[in-house]
């Protein structure tokens, strides 16, 4: 996942729950976040699509991403929180054609302008098929740095054939790629924090095979030395500069579990808005 460098998800409620209560910094801020990019929509079968992007940082203005909303045809129909970046639009009609968008929500209520067109054309629906693909082969992979992880398994087959594999972490579904596919590079994930994995194979009518075997996987320690853990000693301040006569939003924390002779403590300024 995307996040300023250092501030783990409780620190960044932290600020938020500060801007909110420091009224020196309540002036609105209409400023829309920027797009998404990098989206992409792929049948998983004859009535889901699975709808992907990549994650958008932070405005200049201090305000963070609070949702996407994906559209179809301009009309939203999903709406995720700011840490997912996919979703599995359901309920679809088989072989038809749909056009998706995806738009960005900040926390001060400002919507970017939808991203690009992709458009997608679900997949026929199968004669009667109640025979699930067959499991995966165990998955093996590795740790890309601290933040991201290899996987590759060994194909299943259907008697129809595999249209999509679906990655879980644990029970919840994280990752899909295309049934042709048995290699994925799964990004965002935290540094120096264990890992569960599993695959499952999927055909055109939605039958899902057994989960794989399970992989059990650890992201590598950040390049800061603060792993998984949560900064300590969270302080949030306002102040009024002299010169610019701006409001300013000053944080500070420390950094946990320090093993070297850096200097233990962050901090960073904000202009409010």
């Amino acid at each position: 996942m995307s996040r300023t460098p250092g501030l783990r998800p409780a620190v960044l409620l932290s600020c938020s729950v500060a801007l909110l209560a420091l009224t020196a910094c309540s002036k609105d801020d209409e400023r829309p976040p920027a797009a998404p990019t990098g989206v992409t929509a792929q049948s998983s079968s004859a009535t889901t699509v699975h709808v992907m992007w990549k994650r958008v940082k932070a405005a200049e203005d201090g305000e963070t991403v609070e949702a996407y909303e994906v559209l179809q045809a301009g009309k939203k129909v999903k709406e995720v929180d700011a840490d997912r970046t996919m979703v599995d639009i359901v309920g679809l009609r088989p072989a038809a054609d749909y056009v998706f968008t995806v738009r960005t929500r900040d926390t001060a209520g400002n919507y970017s302008t939808p991203s690009r067109k992709v458009p997608v054309t679900t997949l026929t629906a199968p004669a009667e098929d109640g025979r699930p693909p067959t499991r995966p082969g165990p998955p093996r992979g590795k740790a890309v740095g601290s933040r991201a992880v290899e996987l590759s398994w060994t194909a299943s087959t259907d008697d129809q054939r595999v249209v999509s594999y679906d990655i879980y972490q644990g029970n919840a579904k994280i990752h899909t790629v295309d049934g042709e596919k048995t290699r994925t590079v799964l990004t965002g994930l935290r540094p120096d924090t264990d890992y569960v994995f599993t695959v499952r194979a999927r055909d055109a009518a939605d039958n899902h095979s057994p989960a794989s075997a399970p992989l059990r996987l650890t992201t590598a320690q950040g390049e800061d030395g603060d792993g998984g853990a949560e900064p300590a000693d969270f302080r949030a301040s306002v102040r009024k500069n002299t010169e610019d006569k701006a409001y300013y939003l000053d944080l500070s924390w420390t950094r946990p579990g320090r093993t070297d002779s850096r200097p233990s403590t962050r901090s960073t300024s904000t202009r409010c808005s």
